[in-house]
């Protein structure tokens, strides 16, 4: 049976990806629609490409409402959410509600609103199957033993372009300098939180979310390979790892055809030339990210929605030239320092995000006028 298949985000780096998986099973998946930012011109070609009607095929940039109406059509099985930040909730909570596989490469949906997501995931019966390569690491890894038998999850961060560097010495470093990233092809905003670690810190959170794990059993080392995805060590003391070359059309494709594996060998790994494996603990006094991330968790409620509104402001106002790399933390924890409420209704959320970007705001135009 063909499965139909809704991409939210389709000219990104993730939508782009899954439609490559995709042009290899068209007999097994039918794309339905599409939705983009405002890349209009890669959007028409995708649409011509794999027979997307035109009313199907959305720039909706800023009409969050438009994702949730796609993610919730009835010729939809799978919701490919890459929506790039708090914009991607509505989709989510829709895609969940009506039943949908849930494909998430959004985080931050999820981060922000946890137990709203939770609600409607038990609700509407939806499944979610994680797309960032760590969760889908730890996905697969769970499959070796119960969730009674979870000792800790080992998330693993490449550390980013600054891996090593003091905070002396990133106080001068230019957006190019942030952008670079050593392993990964993403988008700005993602490649820059994973420069400061907290994309590292949003996951933390995001796996806490998904597997319903302690924060003090989710751990994070640094592995600059990025071949080790993400581990779990079982109550025995066995470690599973999930290992393969960084690619993400290989979370993607397991993603879409879980709980089977799409044939492709995405990033399988040629041993006779991976030298080595290395890890490091993280630099929390340098990455101030990450702590922020694990303090916004155990805080809970509002927190994570705080953390993520105030970091999305702080790293549009670094990309925008009007802070430096090393203010995002600083701007990002000032906010946090206001305190945060519960998060049991989805408005909750919501006025805790706008909230947060206004003081975020404020906080970087200060910051930017000294």
């Amino acid at each position: 049976m063909t499965r139909g298949v809704v991409i939210l985000g389709s000219t990104g780096s993730i939508g782009t990806q899954a439609l490559d998986v995709l042009s290899h099973h068209r007999d097994e998946y039918r794309v339905v629609a599409l939705a983009a930012g405002r890349n209009t011109e890669l959007l028409a070609r995708q649409a011509a490409e794999f027979d997307v009607p035109a009313d199907m095929a959305r720039a909706c940039a800023d009409e969050p409402e438009v994702l949730a109406e796609l993610a919730s059509l009835e010729s939809v099985d799978v919701v490919l959410n890459a929506v790039v930040g708090f914009a991607g909730l509505p989709a989510t909570l829709a895609a969940l509600q009506n039943g949908k596989r849930l494909a998430l490469a959004n985080k931050e949906s999820l981060i922000a609103a946890g137990p709203v997501v939770a609600k409607a995931r038990a609700a509407g019966g939806g499944e979610i199957v994680p797309v960032d390569s760590e969760h889908s690491a730890v996905w697969q890894c769970l499959r070796a033993g119960r969730a009674s038998e979870v000792g800790r999850i080992v998330l693993t961060a490449s550390g980013g372009p600054f891996r090593g560097r003091t905070r002396e010495q990133l106080r001068e470093v230019t957006i190019a300098d942030a952008l670079a990233h050593p392993t990964w092809n993403m988008g700005a905003k993602i490649t820059i939180d994973s420069s400061t670690l907290m994309n590292k810190g949003l996951e933390v959170i995001e796996a806490h979310e998904l597997f319903g794990v302690g924060f003090d059993r989710i751990d994070v080392v640094v592995h600059p390979q990025s071949v080790v995805h993400s581990m779990v060590e079982f109550c025995d003391g066995a470690t599973i790892a999930q290992l393969s070359m960084p690619d993400m059309r290989l979370p993607i494709a397991l993603a879409l055809g879980a709980p089977n594996r799409l044939p492709e060998p995405y990033g399988a790994i040629d041993w006779s030339t991976l030298g080595r494996l290395d890890f490091e603990v993280p630099d929390l006094a340098t990455f101030r990210c990450l702590a922020l991330a694990y303090e916004a968790g155990r805080v809970g409620g509002t927190a994570p929605a705080i953390l993520s509104a105030a970091n999305e402001v702080a790293v549009d106002a670094f990309l925008g030239g009007r802070i430096a790399w090393t203010e995002i933390a600083a701007v990002v924890e000032e906010v946090l320092s206001e305190g945060a409420g519960t998060a049991d209704e989805i408005g909750d959320v919501l006025e805790a995000d706008r909230r947060a970007r206004e003081r975020a705001s404020v906080r970087a135009l200060t910051r930017g006028a000294v």
